[in-house]
């Protein structure tokens, strides 16, 4: 049976096959330990590695791969910038559409570290105005975070006009891209961002335990970590090498070898088609949605700019509930409920419902769009 996977938000699905194929290839032929060995297998993993790291500076506009350092995913990459840049009495400045991600270290730093903290509102869309973030700003503000794009919503959040205000007022920029790297066009430097945190296995088409911090070569960041790192073993202290500092223990090989063929993709095909693509079927899926009775649509209206999430709620059924009857009735994949995001559902008015999350994907086709309109209209006629 065919499964229409609408989940692409949390993970994308299927994977292009060289992806699969780079995996299982390196784990038979290569899969000694990078980094801590001069034989022939440790080396080409070695290489393999920087291979991707080459990739991802190729598609972010970083100069040098090595202000890349690879995480397990978004999660602790965003932990990595805010834990080990952030010290105690410093002022931080987020939005009202974070993940948790972003928002449980911060509030973590609040209670442990005396860190004051501004959640900047944005309108009921998702929408963020720059000239709130300015205004939020102290003396001794020194870190903004922001998410690209809402995980519930999918509003991409103006990030040039606030790196901006941030260079303007010498204060660091870190931007959570976890749903918008290998979909939206990015580029750090001409973007004005200090530290980039991406997951591997959504946009970027990789697997499942791959991820990345770009750190600016002008940010100096506390280790979330310590360890072994192959390098200077014989020194008590963490190396100051980048990405050394940041990588310590043995990496994800065979992910980040298959990480690198969803990057080259993802090149190949450019971000801004991707994009182009995910947004047209978007719009298809908004439009078939609106004409069903009881549907609300949340985030950014038809026709405005946007990731390939389309969130909704039913005045009649419960979200929890819709999602289940899709999955065991037309074998349809979405997340229902909270997304690890209560400030999105706050912004958006739906902490007593929840919401269901469609998300679009590579591989989403228009008949799969049509099948999920057809679908919600067939639950509808029962309530």
């Amino acid at each position: 049976m065919h499964t229409y996977y609408f989940d692409n938000a949390a993970s994308s699905w299927p994977k292009p096959e060289k992806v699969t194929e780079a995996m299982i290839t390196c784990i038979k032929e290569y899969g000694a330990n990078p980094g801590r060995g001069s034989h022939q297998m440790a080396v080409k993993a070695s290489r393999g590695i920087f291979e991707t790291r080459k990739n991802l500076a190729k598609l972010f506009g970083i100069s040098n791969p090595n202000d890349i350092c690879f995480t397990l995913n978004t999660t602790e990459a965003l932990n990595l910038a805010i834990k080990g840049y952030v010290k105690a009495n410093d002022h931080v400045i987020c939005t009202s559409i974070e993940h948790n991600s972003v928002r449980r270290p911060l509030e973590y730093l609040k209670e442990m570290k005396n860190v004051e903290l501004t959640y900047v509102q944005a309108d009921a869309q998702g929408r963020v105005d720059p000239l709130e973030v300015r205004n939020a700003m102290r003396s001794n503000t020194s870190l903004v975070v922001c998410s690209h794009s809402s995980n519930l919503l999918g509003t991409i959040v103006p990030v040039m006009e606030i790196a901006e205000i941030c260079k303007e007022k010498n204060i660091k920029f870190l931007v959570d891209a976890a749903q918008t790297a290998g979909t939206l066009s990015i580029n750090v430097q001409k973007m004005g961002i200090d530290m980039l945190a991406f997951p591997g296995h959504k946009g970027l088409l990789g697997p499942q335990g791959t991820g990345g911090l770009y750190i600016h070569p002008d940010v100096e960041l506390e280790p979330l970590h310590h360890g072994g790192t192959g390098s200077q073993s014989e020194e008590i202290r963490q190396p100051a090498i980048r990405p050394d500092r940041y990588e310590s223990g043995t990496q994800n090989t065979v992910g980040l070898v298959g990480l690198n063929e969803g990057v080259k993709f993802v090149l190949q095909e450019t971000a801004e088609a991707i994009h182009r693509k995910e947004w047209a079927l978007s719009q298809v899926l908004m439009e078939g949605l609106q004409g069903i009775t009881g549907i609300e649509l949340l985030g950014p209206p038809i026709g405005e700019n946007k990731t390939g999430i389309v969130s909704f709620v039913h005045k009649n059924v419960d979200s929890s509930e819709l999602a289940f009857i899709l999955d065991q009735t037309f074998n349809i994949a979405v997340r229902s409920g909270f997304h690890c995001t209560p400030l999105g559902h706050q912004t958006a008015g739906t902490t007593k419902t929840g919401a269901v999350r469609a998300s679009l994907g590579y591989y989403t086709t228009e008949d799969e769009v049509e099948y999920f309109i057809k679908s919600i209209t067939e639950i509808s006629k029962h309530y």
